[in-house]
């Protein structure tokens, strides 16, 4: 008796499995798998030009005192706050964290060259900074 219960139950939960994979090919075959390229490149295209605005505007009012935080450690000054959030609407968030850390090791290899270049001249004020040789 125990097992005649036991076998109606597995046969039962067969053909509900059998009736939602019938149900989950009939979805499948009536939708289409496209991959609809012109909406993916427009909506990239719009993430660039938020990008960009953004960090134009950060190089507009870099002698502005940055106190908007940003994602790894990106500081922007409060004239920014618009199109940073235009910038973090349009993009993936990934992206953004991206495109960020992208743009402060431009920042500090920038630092770092115009620092080295300073400390040339304060070495050497009479000499070109640049790799030339002089003559005696």
């Amino acid at each position: 008796m125990l097992y005649a219960r036991a076998v109606g139950a597995l046969q039962r939960e067969a053909a509900q499995a059998c009736s939602a994979m019938a149900t989950l090919e009939t979805y499948a075959s009536q939708t289409t798998h496209k991959v609809h390229f012109d909406v993916l490149s427009e909506a990239r295209h719009a993430c660039y030009k938020a990008r960009d605005a953004f960090y134009a505007c950060l190089e507009k009012e870099s002698d502005k005192k940055p106190t908007e935080i940003a994602s790894v450690g990106l500081l922007y000054p409060v004239e920014c706050r618009q199109s940073r959030a235009e910038y973090v609407k349009q993009c993936r968030p990934t992206w953004v964290k991206h495109f960020d850390r992208q743009y402060c090791a431009k920042k500090r290899v920038q630092r770092l060259l115009d620092d080295n270049e300073s400390r040339r001249e304060r070495r050497n004020p009479g000499r070109s900074s640049s790799n030339e040789m002089q003559p005696y």
